[in-house]
């Protein structure tokens, strides 16, 4: 048995601990139910409770949801092209999200799969300094993938905050009136 303040109170009867906790207006929480003697505690758990949900809402704020951003190319891509879509995925391993490089190909294009790999190849070595692929590049289908992630040890860019949208209380005008 323990009470509120953490010293220990000894080794007692369920029904006294109950009967202490009530006079002091507390709960009897019972904390090690597999321990011998079971170890219970004296302690306002409604408060406990709160304190937990206000932990884990903490640990959630510092938490972050790593995405997987897909950018698609196809094995006729322009220079322009290519290199814009470079830059997007650039902005997204700076951001620390993952990305994941796909070539699609269609009809014809599926007896050439060499020209997909050649592309994805070359931008793996393009952002080697910045990115790691976390697998080979593959086909599957008629599909050919590479996910990218951020190699280790760079900083994420802080995620830009939502753009605020037009307020929604309305300003109050007020004419004065003219008297004649």
């Amino acid at each position: 048995m323990i009470d509120e303040t953490g010293q220990q109170l000894g080794i007692m009867a369920p029904p006294q601990a109950v009967t202490i906790a009530r006079q002091k207006g507390l709960d009897l929480v019972e904390i090690s139910p597999t321990a011998v003697p079971p170890v219970c505690r004296i302690m306002d758990f409604g408060k406990y409770q709160y304190q937990e949900q206000k932990r884990s809402r903490e640990a959630k704020k510092h938490q972050r949801v790593i995405e997987v951003k897909e950018i698609k190319f196809r094995p006729k891509v322009d220079g322009h092209d290519y290199d814009f879509k470079k830059k997007h995925i650039e902005r997204f391993l700076a951001e620390g999200d993952k990305v994941k490089a796909t070539i699609f190909f269609r009809g014809r294009e599926m007896a050439h799969p060499e020209i997909g790999r050649r592309i994805l190849e070359r931008l793996i070595t393009e952002l080697g300094e910045i990115a790691m692929a976390e697998t080979m590049p593959r086909m599957e289908g008629n599909q050919m993938h590479v996910i990218l992630s951020q190699r280790a040890g760079r900083k994420t860019a802080p995620r830009p905050k939502p753009a605020e949208g037009p307020s929604t209380a309305t300003p109050v005008v007020e004419a004065a009136e003219e008297q004649s």
